[in-house]
């Protein structure tokens, strides 16, 4: 029994030796340098919390930064999570080729954060790109989709909803899963399609929403590839500069790392609060097999 335990260990010695090396000792040195004078060039000078009296105080950039990362997660979540649902719906039916359409669902997911497909994007948006194109065929007026201050932050957010199938994939299965016999009960109830989803499909797949909310939330917090790639310096009037491109430049334009490890930490601290938040508020809506509520 003893030697299967040591064998088990030695095994799992790889991930846990990866864990502490790459992700546990990185977090706590990013937690002390956050209270340092820290340039990569100098030894960490302690300032104590002057980073972050400076972030919130003396700061507009973080606090622009900030606003424009809040007004993505936002938006891009629930259009994000409505798409995913709506498409798995479609798909859930018995139509033909239906597997083909999964897939090609499901494509853009793994497909949507790679640097080349944020440089096709570039190129769709552009003053002569496809979109604009398309207007120009049907008679409108071409949009400035990349200059614009108003639209910078709506194209990276279409990015960011376009890679749905993860999402969708989940909702899929959940709807797969439900017991037929309660639609049919709900049928002889002479209850509606639209009446069926929202008072039996909804209430059913809830764990299920509630998981792809906190994933989906976290995630957008951490977007930086499109943002980057597309407007590389935050777009116009930094409309579109997410607090992950401004933690970059701090970190590895301007080399301010102590700086950098405290706006890091403002993005975690208020990743866990909307995390715990969501939990909490999730025992109001969420139902589980077995719950018992009046």
């Amino acid at each position: 029994m003893g030697h299967s335990r040591y064998l088990g260990l030695l095994y799992l010695a790889p991930y846990i030796i990866g864990l502490l090396v790459f992700t546990a000792l990185p977090f706590l040195a990013s937690l002390y340098l956050s209270f340092t004078d820290y340039g990569l060039m100098n030894a960490p000078a302690w300032v104590g919390a002057d980073n972050y009296l400076h972030l919130f105080t003396r700061d507009r950039t973080f606090m622009r930064s900030l606003s424009v990362t809040l007004i993505y997660v936002a938006t891009t979540v629930p259009l994000k999570l409505a798409f995913a649902l709506f498409i798995a719906a479609i798909l859930n039916y018995k139509l033909s080729f239906i597997n083909f359409f999964r897939t090609a669902y499901y494509v853009p997911s793994i497909l949507g954060g790679s640097v080349a497909i944020a440089v096709l994007w570039r190129y769709i948006f552009a003053e002569a790109g496809l979109v604009n194109m398309a207007l120009f065929a049907v008679g409108l007026d071409p949009v400035n989709w990349l200059g614009d201050p108003d639209l910078a932050l709506f194209t990276i957010t279409l990015l960011r909803v376009w890679q749905f199938g993860s999402a969708m994939v989940i909702f899929l299965a959940a709807l797969q899963s439900i017991d037929k016999s309660l639609y049919e009960a709900a049928a002889i109830d002479g209850a509606g399609k639209a009446t069926t989803f929202i008072f039996v499909t909804l209430p059913l797949i809830t764990p299920v929403i509630f998981f792809n909310l906190v994933m989906q939330m976290v995630q957008a917090f951490q977007e930086f590839n499109g943002p980057y790639i597309i407007f590389n310096n935050g777009g116009p009037l930094k409309a579109a500069y997410l607090l992950p491109l401004y933690i970059y430049e701090e970190a590895f334009k301007k080399f301010e790392m102590g700086y950098a490890s405290a706006i890091a930490w403002v993005l975690f601290v208020i990743i866990m609060v909307l995390t715990v938040v969501a939990f909490v508020t999730s025992r109001k809506w969420v139902y589980y097999a077995g719950d018992k509520r009046s």
